[in-house]
Protein backbone atom coordinates (compact mmCIF):
# COMPACT_ATOMS: atom_id res chain seq x y z
CA UNK A 1 0.00 0.00 0.00
CA UNK A 2 1.43 3.40 -1.00
CA UNK A 3 2.22 6.09 1.51
CA UNK A 4 1.06 9.66 1.31
CA UNK A 5 4.34 10.90 -0.13
CA UNK A 6 4.38 8.12 -2.67
CA UNK A 7 0.84 8.91 -3.70
CA UNK A 8 1.68 12.62 -4.11
CA UNK A 9 4.70 11.82 -6.23
CA UNK A 10 2.69 9.42 -8.30
CA UNK A 11 -0.07 12.04 -8.80
CA UNK A 12 2.37 14.75 -9.61
CA UNK A 13 4.17 12.58 -12.16
CA UNK A 14 0.92 11.72 -13.82
CA UNK A 15 -0.18 15.38 -14.05
CA UNK A 16 3.28 16.35 -15.21
CA UNK A 17 3.07 13.85 -18.01
CA UNK A 18 -0.33 15.26 -19.09
CA UNK A 19 0.74 18.94 -18.85
CA UNK A 20 4.51 19.47 -19.03
CA UNK A 21 4.17 23.20 -18.46
CA UNK A 22 2.40 22.74 -15.13
CA UNK A 23 4.32 23.89 -12.05
CA UNK A 24 3.79 22.97 -8.43
CA UNK A 25 2.79 26.51 -7.57
CA UNK A 26 -0.08 26.36 -10.07
CA UNK A 27 -1.42 23.03 -8.79
CA UNK A 28 -0.58 22.29 -5.16
CA UNK A 29 -1.08 18.61 -4.47
CA UNK A 30 -1.85 19.30 -0.85
CA UNK A 31 -5.34 20.20 -1.93
CA UNK A 32 -5.96 16.60 -3.01
CA UNK A 33 -7.75 14.63 -0.32
CA UNK A 34 -5.88 11.56 0.75
CA UNK A 35 -9.00 9.51 0.63
CA UNK A 36 -9.12 10.06 -3.08
CA UNK A 37 -5.55 8.75 -3.59
CA UNK A 38 -5.61 5.16 -4.68
CA UNK A 39 -3.73 2.45 -2.88
CA UNK A 40 -0.63 1.44 -4.77
CA UNK A 41 1.11 -1.86 -4.35
CA UNK A 42 4.19 -1.06 -6.32
CA UNK A 43 6.52 1.81 -6.96
CA UNK A 44 5.65 1.88 -10.67
CA UNK A 45 2.72 3.84 -12.03
CA UNK A 46 0.13 1.34 -13.07
CA UNK A 47 -3.01 1.67 -15.12
CA UNK A 48 -4.94 1.20 -11.87
CA UNK A 49 -3.42 4.38 -10.48
CA UNK A 50 -4.07 6.24 -13.72
CA UNK A 51 -7.75 5.36 -13.48
CA UNK A 52 -7.76 6.54 -9.92
CA UNK A 53 -6.27 9.85 -10.85
CA UNK A 54 -8.91 10.43 -13.52
CA UNK A 55 -11.55 10.44 -10.79
CA UNK A 56 -9.96 13.45 -9.13
CA UNK A 57 -11.98 16.64 -9.02
CA UNK A 58 -11.43 18.98 -11.96
CA UNK A 59 -9.29 22.03 -11.57
CA UNK A 60 -10.85 25.42 -12.38
CA UNK A 61 -10.05 26.70 -15.86
CA UNK A 62 -8.72 29.97 -14.49
CA UNK A 63 -6.00 28.01 -12.61
CA UNK A 64 -4.83 26.09 -15.66
CA UNK A 65 -2.47 27.83 -18.10
CA UNK A 66 -3.84 28.79 -21.52
CA UNK A 67 -3.26 25.97 -23.91
CA UNK A 68 -2.47 26.49 -27.58
CA UNK A 69 -5.38 24.74 -29.13
CA UNK A 70 -6.49 24.44 -32.69
CA UNK A 71 -8.89 27.08 -33.89
CA UNK A 72 -12.50 26.30 -33.43
CA UNK A 73 -14.84 25.61 -36.23
CA UNK A 74 -18.52 24.90 -36.45
CA UNK A 75 -19.44 21.30 -36.04
CA UNK A 76 -21.27 21.28 -39.35
CA UNK A 77 -18.28 22.53 -41.38
CA UNK A 78 -16.90 20.15 -43.98
CA UNK A 79 -13.49 21.86 -44.13
CA UNK A 80 -11.10 22.66 -41.36
CA UNK A 81 -10.09 26.20 -40.61
CA UNK A 82 -6.47 25.22 -40.12
CA UNK A 83 -6.18 24.27 -43.79
CA UNK A 84 -7.38 27.68 -44.98
CA UNK A 85 -5.03 29.91 -46.92
CA UNK A 86 -2.98 32.22 -44.78
CA UNK A 87 -4.16 35.86 -44.71
CA UNK A 88 -2.11 38.30 -46.67
CA UNK A 89 0.04 40.58 -44.68
CA UNK A 90 -1.03 44.20 -44.90
CA UNK A 91 1.40 46.72 -46.23
CA UNK A 92 2.96 48.57 -43.39
CA UNK A 93 4.83 51.82 -43.58
CA UNK A 94 6.68 51.14 -40.34
CA UNK A 95 9.40 49.08 -41.96
CA UNK A 96 12.26 50.45 -43.99
CA UNK A 97 11.22 51.75 -47.41
CA UNK A 98 12.22 49.87 -50.48
CA UNK A 99 14.68 51.16 -52.99
CA UNK A 100 13.44 54.50 -54.37
CA UNK A 101 10.11 54.10 -52.67
CA UNK A 102 8.46 56.94 -50.84
CA UNK A 103 7.47 56.29 -47.26
CA UNK A 104 4.47 58.62 -47.32
CA UNK A 105 0.96 57.36 -47.97
CA UNK A 106 0.09 56.78 -51.57
CA UNK A 107 -3.27 58.12 -52.86
CA UNK A 108 -4.80 56.81 -56.01
CA UNK A 109 -5.21 59.49 -58.60
CA UNK A 110 -8.69 59.86 -60.02
CA UNK A 111 -9.02 59.69 -63.72
CA UNK A 112 -9.80 63.11 -65.19
CA UNK A 113 -13.45 63.41 -66.17
CA UNK A 114 -13.93 64.96 -69.55
CA UNK A 115 -16.54 67.70 -69.22
CA UNK A 116 -18.51 68.85 -72.20
CA UNK A 117 -17.67 72.30 -73.37
CA UNK A 118 -20.49 74.76 -72.65
CA UNK A 119 -22.26 76.20 -75.68
CA UNK A 120 -21.15 79.61 -76.92
CA UNK A 121 -22.82 82.72 -75.62
CA UNK A 122 -26.22 83.21 -77.21
CA UNK A 123 -26.50 79.74 -78.72
CA UNK A 124 -29.14 78.54 -76.26
CA UNK A 125 -31.24 81.64 -76.79
CA UNK A 126 -30.91 81.29 -80.56
CA UNK A 127 -32.02 77.66 -80.34
CA UNK A 128 -34.95 78.60 -78.12
CA UNK A 129 -36.07 81.30 -80.56
CA UNK A 130 -35.34 79.34 -83.71
CA UNK A 131 -38.05 79.66 -86.35
CA UNK A 132 -38.60 76.82 -88.83
CA UNK A 133 -40.93 77.79 -91.67
CA UNK A 134 -40.70 74.75 -93.93
CA UNK A 135 -41.13 70.99 -93.63
CA UNK A 136 -39.83 69.10 -96.69
CA UNK A 137 -41.72 65.97 -95.60
CA UNK A 138 -45.09 67.68 -95.94
CA UNK A 139 -46.94 67.52 -99.24
CA UNK A 140 -47.04 70.49 -101.57
CA UNK A 141 -50.56 71.89 -101.73
CA UNK A 142 -51.47 72.24 -105.36
CA UNK A 143 -53.26 75.37 -106.47
CA UNK A 144 -52.38 77.32 -103.32
CA UNK A 145 -52.45 81.07 -103.96
CA UNK A 146 -50.07 83.63 -102.50
CA UNK A 147 -51.31 86.61 -100.54
CA UNK A 148 -51.42 89.71 -102.73
CA UNK A 149 -53.02 93.12 -102.83
CA UNK A 150 -55.75 91.75 -105.15
CA UNK A 151 -56.90 88.61 -103.34
CA UNK A 152 -56.67 89.94 -99.78
CA UNK A 153 -60.10 91.54 -100.27
CA UNK A 154 -61.67 88.66 -102.23
CA UNK A 155 -64.60 87.31 -100.23
CA UNK A 156 -64.66 84.13 -102.31
CA UNK A 157 -61.44 82.99 -100.63
CA UNK A 158 -62.96 83.00 -97.17
CA UNK A 159 -62.09 79.77 -95.42
CA UNK A 160 -59.15 78.97 -97.69
CA UNK A 161 -55.46 79.20 -96.84
CA UNK A 162 -53.24 81.71 -98.65
CA UNK A 163 -49.50 81.25 -98.71
CA UNK A 164 -47.10 83.98 -97.72
CA UNK A 165 -44.91 85.11 -100.63
CA UNK A 166 -41.36 83.79 -100.39
CA UNK A 167 -39.67 87.23 -100.86
CA UNK A 168 -41.81 88.57 -98.02
CA UNK A 169 -40.58 85.98 -95.52
CA UNK A 170 -37.34 87.92 -95.02
CA UNK A 171 -39.30 91.04 -94.11
CA UNK A 172 -41.58 89.14 -91.74
CA UNK A 173 -38.57 87.54 -90.07
CA UNK A 174 -36.98 90.96 -89.64
CA UNK A 175 -39.97 92.33 -87.74
CA UNK A 176 -40.19 89.07 -85.71
CA UNK A 177 -43.71 88.33 -86.87
CA UNK A 178 -43.29 84.57 -86.36
CA UNK A 179 -43.30 82.93 -82.95
CA UNK A 180 -41.41 79.73 -82.05
CA UNK A 181 -44.44 77.85 -80.68
CA UNK A 182 -46.61 78.38 -83.74
CA UNK A 183 -47.16 75.48 -86.12
CA UNK A 184 -45.22 76.76 -89.11
CA UNK A 185 -42.84 73.79 -89.15
CA UNK A 186 -45.47 71.16 -89.97
CA UNK A 187 -46.36 72.48 -93.43
CA UNK A 188 -44.47 72.68 -96.69
CA UNK A 189 -44.60 76.49 -96.64
CA UNK A 190 -46.17 79.07 -94.32
CA UNK A 191 -49.72 80.14 -94.96
CA UNK A 192 -52.66 81.72 -93.13
CA UNK A 193 -56.37 81.05 -93.24
CA UNK A 194 -58.65 83.80 -94.55
CA UNK A 195 -61.33 84.48 -91.96
CA UNK A 196 -63.91 87.19 -91.64
CA UNK A 197 -61.59 89.45 -89.62
CA UNK A 198 -58.86 88.99 -92.23
CA UNK A 199 -61.13 90.23 -95.02
CA UNK A 200 -62.15 93.25 -92.95
CA UNK A 201 -58.50 94.02 -92.28
CA UNK A 202 -57.63 93.70 -95.97
CA UNK A 203 -60.43 96.04 -97.02
CA UNK A 204 -59.33 98.58 -94.39
CA UNK A 205 -55.71 98.59 -95.54
CA UNK A 206 -56.77 98.74 -99.18
CA UNK A 207 -59.09 101.71 -98.56
CA UNK A 208 -56.39 103.66 -96.70
CA UNK A 209 -53.88 103.05 -99.49
CA UNK A 210 -56.06 103.76 -102.54
CA UNK A 211 -57.58 107.00 -103.67
CA UNK A 212 -60.93 107.52 -102.07
CA UNK A 213 -62.79 108.81 -99.08
CA UNK A 214 -60.72 106.83 -96.58
CA UNK A 215 -57.32 107.71 -98.03
CA UNK A 216 -55.00 108.86 -95.25
CA UNK A 217 -57.33 107.61 -92.51
CA UNK A 218 -55.80 106.42 -89.24
CA UNK A 219 -57.41 103.54 -87.37
CA UNK A 220 -56.63 102.46 -83.80
CA UNK A 221 -57.54 99.03 -82.44
CA UNK A 222 -56.77 96.87 -79.43
CA UNK A 223 -57.12 93.17 -80.27
CA UNK A 224 -58.19 90.81 -77.49
CA UNK A 225 -59.39 87.22 -77.31
CA UNK A 226 -58.94 83.91 -75.58
CA UNK A 227 -55.77 81.89 -75.83
CA UNK A 228 -55.29 80.36 -79.25
CA UNK A 229 -57.78 82.63 -80.99
CA UNK A 230 -55.13 83.90 -83.45
CA UNK A 231 -54.24 87.38 -82.19
CA UNK A 232 -50.55 87.14 -83.10
CA UNK A 233 -51.35 85.66 -86.52
CA UNK A 234 -53.84 88.48 -87.06
CA UNK A 235 -51.00 90.94 -86.54
CA UNK A 236 -48.88 88.93 -88.97
CA UNK A 237 -51.59 89.16 -91.60
CA UNK A 238 -51.70 92.92 -91.10
CA UNK A 239 -47.91 93.13 -91.60
CA UNK A 240 -48.07 91.00 -94.76
CA UNK A 241 -50.86 93.14 -96.21
CA UNK A 242 -49.00 96.33 -95.31
CA UNK A 243 -45.85 95.07 -97.06
CA UNK A 244 -47.83 94.37 -100.21
CA UNK A 245 -49.04 97.99 -100.16
CA UNK A 246 -45.52 99.39 -99.53
CA UNK A 247 -46.29 100.68 -96.05
CA UNK A 248 -43.68 101.37 -93.37
CA UNK A 249 -44.03 98.86 -90.54
CA UNK A 250 -42.94 99.43 -86.93
CA UNK A 251 -43.23 96.48 -84.57
CA UNK A 252 -42.70 95.77 -80.87
CA UNK A 253 -42.83 91.95 -80.83
CA UNK A 254 -41.98 91.53 -77.14
CA UNK A 255 -43.10 94.45 -74.94
CA UNK A 256 -42.01 92.48 -71.88
CA UNK A 257 -38.36 92.98 -72.85
CA UNK A 258 -38.67 96.70 -72.20
CA UNK A 259 -39.75 96.41 -68.56
CA UNK A 260 -37.75 93.48 -67.13
CA UNK A 261 -34.54 95.50 -66.64
CA UNK A 262 -32.47 93.52 -69.14
CA UNK A 263 -31.22 96.55 -71.07
CA UNK A 264 -29.41 99.76 -70.25
CA UNK A 265 -31.34 102.89 -69.31
CA UNK A 266 -30.59 106.45 -68.28
CA UNK A 267 -32.45 109.70 -67.53
CA UNK A 268 -33.57 111.43 -70.69
CA UNK A 269 -32.05 114.79 -69.74
CA UNK A 270 -31.36 117.01 -66.77
CA UNK A 271 -34.61 118.87 -67.41
CA UNK A 272 -36.66 115.65 -67.29
CA UNK A 273 -34.96 113.35 -64.77
CA UNK A 274 -38.18 111.40 -64.21
CA UNK A 275 -38.19 110.13 -67.81
CA UNK A 276 -35.81 107.39 -68.91
CA UNK A 277 -34.45 106.38 -72.28
CA UNK A 278 -33.44 102.87 -73.42
CA UNK A 279 -30.93 103.34 -76.20
CA UNK A 280 -30.26 99.65 -76.82
CA UNK A 281 -33.93 98.80 -77.25
CA UNK A 282 -34.37 101.83 -79.51
CA UNK A 283 -31.45 100.72 -81.66
CA UNK A 284 -33.02 97.26 -81.95
CA UNK A 285 -36.28 98.87 -83.12
CA UNK A 286 -34.38 100.87 -85.75
CA UNK A 287 -32.61 97.72 -86.90
CA UNK A 288 -35.90 95.87 -87.39
CA UNK A 289 -37.41 98.83 -89.23
CA UNK A 290 -34.50 99.22 -91.63
CA UNK A 291 -34.29 95.49 -92.40
CA UNK A 292 -38.01 95.21 -93.13
CA UNK A 293 -38.61 98.55 -94.93
CA UNK A 294 -35.33 98.97 -96.75
CA UNK A 295 -36.88 99.29 -100.22
CA UNK A 296 -39.24 102.06 -99.09
CA UNK A 297 -36.76 104.01 -96.94
CA UNK A 298 -34.22 104.10 -99.78
CA UNK A 299 -36.57 106.20 -101.89
CA UNK A 300 -37.33 108.80 -99.18
CA UNK A 301 -35.03 111.69 -98.31
CA UNK A 302 -34.77 114.06 -95.39
CA UNK A 303 -37.30 116.88 -95.60
CA UNK A 304 -37.14 118.41 -92.09
CA UNK A 305 -34.52 120.16 -90.01
CA UNK A 306 -33.24 118.23 -86.98
CA UNK A 307 -31.38 120.44 -84.56
CA UNK A 308 -30.37 117.58 -82.26
CA UNK A 309 -28.52 115.84 -85.12
CA UNK A 310 -26.92 118.74 -86.94
CA UNK A 311 -23.44 117.25 -86.76
CA UNK A 312 -24.36 113.90 -88.33
CA UNK A 313 -27.32 114.61 -90.61
CA UNK A 314 -26.40 115.80 -94.08
CA UNK A 315 -28.55 117.26 -96.82
CA UNK A 316 -29.85 114.72 -99.31
CA UNK A 317 -29.50 111.81 -96.87
CA UNK A 318 -32.05 109.01 -97.27
CA UNK A 319 -34.17 107.83 -94.38
CA UNK A 320 -32.37 104.49 -94.52
CA UNK A 321 -29.04 106.22 -93.88
CA UNK A 322 -30.63 108.27 -91.13
CA UNK A 323 -31.92 105.18 -89.33
CA UNK A 324 -28.54 103.45 -89.61
CA UNK A 325 -26.94 106.27 -87.63
CA UNK A 326 -28.85 105.16 -84.56
CA UNK A 327 -27.94 101.52 -85.18
CA UNK A 328 -24.22 102.31 -85.35
CA UNK A 329 -24.19 104.69 -82.38
CA UNK A 330 -26.59 103.70 -79.60
CA UNK A 331 -25.97 106.95 -77.73
CA UNK A 332 -28.01 108.88 -80.32
CA UNK A 333 -30.53 106.10 -81.04
CA UNK A 334 -33.47 107.87 -79.42
CA UNK A 335 -32.72 111.15 -81.20
CA UNK A 336 -32.47 109.30 -84.50
CA UNK A 337 -35.79 107.54 -83.89
CA UNK A 338 -37.48 110.86 -83.16
CA UNK A 339 -36.04 112.30 -86.37
CA UNK A 340 -37.17 109.27 -88.38
CA UNK A 341 -40.68 109.47 -86.92
CA UNK A 342 -40.85 113.18 -87.72
CA UNK A 343 -39.86 112.47 -91.31
CA UNK A 344 -42.43 109.72 -91.78
CA UNK A 345 -45.26 111.81 -90.31
CA UNK A 346 -44.40 114.94 -92.30
CA UNK A 347 -47.05 116.15 -94.72
CA UNK A 348 -44.92 118.80 -96.45
CA UNK A 349 -41.20 119.62 -96.67
CA UNK A 350 -39.52 122.32 -94.62
CA UNK A 351 -38.15 125.40 -96.43
CA UNK A 352 -35.05 124.43 -98.37
CA UNK A 353 -35.74 120.67 -98.32
CA UNK A 354 -38.28 120.42 -101.12
CA UNK A 355 -35.85 119.17 -103.76
CA UNK A 356 -36.18 115.40 -103.26
CA UNK A 357 -39.38 115.38 -101.26
CA UNK A 358 -41.86 112.53 -101.81
CA UNK A 359 -45.17 111.95 -100.04
CA UNK A 360 -44.81 109.67 -97.08
CA UNK A 361 -46.52 106.26 -97.15
CA UNK A 362 -48.96 105.09 -94.47
CA UNK A 363 -47.59 103.31 -91.41
CA UNK A 364 -48.51 100.19 -89.49
CA UNK A 365 -47.59 99.98 -85.79
CA UNK A 366 -48.06 96.68 -83.95
CA UNK A 367 -47.49 95.80 -80.28
CA UNK A 368 -48.00 92.20 -79.15
CA UNK A 369 -48.49 91.91 -75.38
CA UNK A 370 -49.76 95.29 -74.23
CA UNK A 371 -50.42 94.28 -70.61
CA UNK A 372 -46.74 94.35 -69.67
CA UNK A 373 -46.71 98.13 -70.08
CA UNK A 374 -49.43 98.67 -67.48
CA UNK A 375 -47.41 98.26 -64.28
CA UNK A 376 -44.17 99.20 -62.60
CA UNK A 377 -41.09 98.05 -64.42
CA UNK A 378 -38.09 96.29 -62.87
CA UNK A 379 -35.97 99.41 -63.32
CA UNK A 380 -35.09 101.57 -60.34
CA UNK A 381 -34.56 105.30 -60.00
CA UNK A 382 -31.63 106.98 -58.26
CA UNK A 383 -33.63 106.79 -55.00
CA UNK A 384 -34.19 103.07 -55.63
CA UNK A 385 -37.86 103.62 -56.31
CA UNK A 386 -39.57 101.46 -58.97
CA UNK A 387 -39.96 103.19 -62.32
CA UNK A 388 -43.40 102.97 -63.88
CA UNK A 389 -43.49 101.66 -67.43
CA UNK A 390 -45.14 104.89 -68.60
CA UNK A 391 -42.02 106.80 -67.53
CA UNK A 392 -39.96 105.03 -70.18
CA UNK A 393 -39.94 107.27 -73.25
CA UNK A 394 -40.09 104.26 -75.58
CA UNK A 395 -43.32 103.05 -73.99
CA UNK A 396 -44.68 106.56 -73.58
CA UNK A 397 -44.29 107.27 -77.29
CA UNK A 398 -46.27 104.25 -78.48
CA UNK A 399 -48.99 104.70 -75.86
CA UNK A 400 -49.38 108.36 -76.81
CA UNK A 401 -50.39 107.28 -80.31
CA UNK A 402 -53.65 105.92 -78.89
CA UNK A 403 -54.65 109.42 -77.79
CA UNK A 404 -56.26 111.80 -80.28
CA UNK A 405 -53.72 114.04 -81.94
CA UNK A 406 -53.50 117.73 -81.04
CA UNK A 407 -53.80 119.80 -84.19
CA UNK A 408 -53.08 116.82 -86.44
CA UNK A 409 -53.72 113.09 -86.18
CA UNK A 410 -51.19 110.72 -84.69
CA UNK A 411 -50.62 109.28 -88.17
CA UNK A 412 -51.12 112.22 -90.54
CA UNK A 413 -50.42 110.18 -93.68
CA UNK A 414 -52.76 107.43 -92.62
CA UNK A 415 -52.10 104.11 -91.10
CA UNK A 416 -53.16 101.50 -88.61
CA UNK A 417 -52.40 100.93 -84.93
CA UNK A 418 -52.86 97.31 -83.84
CA UNK A 419 -52.08 96.62 -80.20
CA UNK A 420 -52.82 93.08 -79.02
CA UNK A 421 -53.06 91.51 -75.60
CA UNK A 422 -51.64 88.11 -74.72
CA UNK A 423 -53.59 85.32 -73.03
CA UNK A 424 -50.66 82.96 -72.43
CA UNK A 425 -48.24 85.50 -70.90
CA UNK A 426 -50.49 88.14 -69.46
CA UNK A 427 -50.06 89.81 -66.05
CA UNK A 428 -53.30 90.55 -64.23
CA UNK A 429 -53.71 94.32 -64.07
CA UNK A 430 -57.04 95.44 -62.65
CA UNK A 431 -56.75 98.98 -64.00
CA UNK A 432 -56.09 97.67 -67.51
CA UNK A 433 -59.17 95.43 -67.35
CA UNK A 434 -61.30 98.42 -66.37
CA UNK A 435 -59.78 100.48 -69.19
CA UNK A 436 -60.70 97.82 -71.78
CA UNK A 437 -64.27 97.73 -70.49
CA UNK A 438 -64.47 101.51 -70.79
CA UNK A 439 -63.20 101.35 -74.39
CA UNK A 440 -65.91 98.82 -75.25
CA UNK A 441 -68.54 101.03 -73.56
CA UNK A 442 -67.49 104.11 -75.55
CA UNK A 443 -67.47 102.04 -78.73
CA UNK A 444 -71.06 101.01 -77.99
CA UNK A 445 -72.03 104.70 -77.68
CA UNK A 446 -72.27 104.85 -73.90
CA UNK A 447 -71.42 108.19 -72.35
CA UNK A 448 -68.82 108.30 -69.61
CA UNK A 449 -71.26 110.14 -67.32
CA UNK A 450 -73.88 107.40 -67.57
CA UNK A 451 -74.41 105.25 -64.47
CA UNK A 452 -73.89 102.09 -66.53
CA UNK A 453 -70.43 103.22 -67.60
CA UNK A 454 -67.85 100.89 -66.00
CA UNK A 455 -65.79 102.47 -63.25
CA UNK A 456 -62.97 101.18 -61.12
CA UNK A 457 -63.73 100.03 -57.60
CA UNK A 458 -62.59 102.86 -55.29
CA UNK A 459 -61.20 100.32 -52.80
CA UNK A 460 -59.31 98.22 -55.35
CA UNK A 461 -56.32 100.53 -55.65
CA UNK A 462 -56.49 100.68 -59.44
CA UNK A 463 -53.66 102.51 -61.19
CA UNK A 464 -55.12 105.79 -62.41
CA UNK A 465 -52.29 106.31 -64.88
CA UNK A 466 -53.34 103.16 -66.72
CA UNK A 467 -56.97 104.20 -66.92
CA UNK A 468 -56.06 107.70 -68.08
CA UNK A 469 -53.84 106.31 -70.85
CA UNK A 470 -56.94 104.91 -72.60
CA UNK A 471 -59.35 107.66 -71.60
CA UNK A 472 -59.57 109.23 -75.02
CA UNK A 473 -62.31 111.56 -76.10
CA UNK A 474 -63.80 111.66 -79.55
CA UNK A 475 -61.24 112.94 -82.11
CA UNK A 476 -61.82 116.33 -83.58
CA UNK A 477 -60.10 115.45 -86.86
CA UNK A 478 -62.25 113.70 -89.44
CA UNK A 479 -59.74 111.13 -90.67
CA UNK A 480 -58.64 110.04 -87.22
CA UNK A 481 -60.61 107.14 -85.90
CA UNK A 482 -61.64 106.50 -82.32
CA UNK A 483 -59.92 103.84 -80.27
CA UNK A 484 -61.72 100.52 -80.78
CA UNK A 485 -61.70 97.14 -79.09
CA UNK A 486 -61.72 94.07 -81.35
CA UNK A 487 -62.30 90.65 -79.80
CA UNK A 488 -61.28 87.62 -81.82
CA UNK A 489 -63.32 84.46 -81.41
CA UNK A 490 -63.37 81.11 -83.15
CA UNK A 491 -63.70 80.25 -86.81
CA UNK A 492 -67.08 79.48 -88.32
CA UNK A 493 -67.89 75.93 -89.42
CA UNK A 494 -67.20 76.79 -93.06
CA UNK A 495 -63.86 78.38 -92.19
CA UNK A 496 -62.98 75.41 -89.98
CA UNK A 497 -63.70 73.00 -92.83
CA UNK A 498 -61.37 74.88 -95.17
CA UNK A 499 -58.69 74.89 -92.49
CA UNK A 500 -59.02 71.13 -91.91
CA UNK A 501 -58.92 70.46 -95.65
CA UNK A 502 -55.60 72.26 -95.77
CA UNK A 503 -54.25 69.79 -93.20
CA UNK A 504 -55.50 66.88 -95.27
CA UNK A 505 -53.98 68.22 -98.49
CA UNK A 506 -50.67 68.67 -96.67
CA UNK A 507 -50.64 64.99 -95.69
CA UNK A 508 -51.05 65.59 -91.97
CA UNK A 509 -54.64 64.43 -91.62
CA UNK A 510 -56.02 61.12 -92.86
CA UNK A 511 -59.69 61.48 -92.15
CA UNK A 512 -62.76 61.73 -94.28
CA UNK A 513 -63.74 65.37 -93.90
CA UNK A 514 -67.50 65.88 -93.94
CA UNK A 515 -69.95 68.12 -92.14
CA UNK A 516 -70.41 65.67 -89.28
CA UNK A 517 -66.66 65.30 -88.65
CA UNK A 518 -66.07 69.06 -88.91
CA UNK A 519 -68.90 69.77 -86.49
CA UNK A 520 -67.41 67.36 -83.98
CA UNK A 521 -63.95 68.94 -84.19
CA UNK A 522 -65.43 72.44 -84.15
CA UNK A 523 -67.18 71.64 -80.87
CA UNK A 524 -64.08 70.03 -79.36
CA UNK A 525 -62.10 73.15 -80.28
CA UNK A 526 -64.31 75.38 -78.14
CA UNK A 527 -66.33 76.82 -80.99
CA UNK A 528 -63.62 76.91 -83.65
CA UNK A 529 -60.64 78.27 -81.69
CA UNK A 530 -57.95 78.04 -84.34
CA UNK A 531 -55.20 77.03 -81.91
CA UNK A 532 -57.25 74.04 -80.75
CA UNK A 533 -58.18 73.11 -84.30
CA UNK A 534 -54.50 72.98 -85.16
CA UNK A 535 -53.89 70.47 -82.37
CA UNK A 536 -56.77 68.32 -83.56
CA UNK A 537 -55.59 68.49 -87.16
CA UNK A 538 -52.16 67.04 -86.54
CA UNK A 539 -51.98 63.34 -87.27
CA UNK A 540 -48.76 62.98 -85.26
CA UNK A 541 -48.62 64.60 -81.84
CA UNK A 542 -45.55 65.03 -79.66
CA UNK A 543 -46.22 65.39 -75.95
CA UNK A 544 -43.96 67.58 -73.82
Amino acid sequence: MCSESQSNSYAWATLRAASPSLTPQQFPLTDIPLAAVPVCFSTMVSSFCWSCLTRLRSTPRAVLPPSVAAPRAASFHTSTVRYALPTKKKNSLDGPPKYRQAKSARMKKKKPVEKARPPPVGERKALRKRIVLSNPNALEVEGMQDLSSENMIDARLRGSVLGLPVPMLTQLRAVEAFKPKQGWSIFRRPGTVVRRESLELGRLIDSISNEGQDKGKSVKKIVTGVRGSGKTVHLLQAMAMAFTKQWVVFTVPEPQDLVIAHSSYAPLSDETPHLYVQNDMTAALLSRTVAANEQVLKTLHISQEHSALKSVVKAGMTLEELAKLGIQDHAIAWAVFQALWTELTATSPAPGFDKNYKPRPPMLVTVDGLSHWMKNSEYRSADFEPIHAHDLVFVRHFLSLLKPGIGKPALPNGGLLLYATSASNNPTIYGFEVALKQIAARQAGLNSSAPEFPQADPYSGADKRVIDAFDSSKPTITKEGMLQLQTLGGLTREESRGFMEYFARSGLLREKINDEWVGEKWSLAGGGIIGELEKLGRRLRVTD
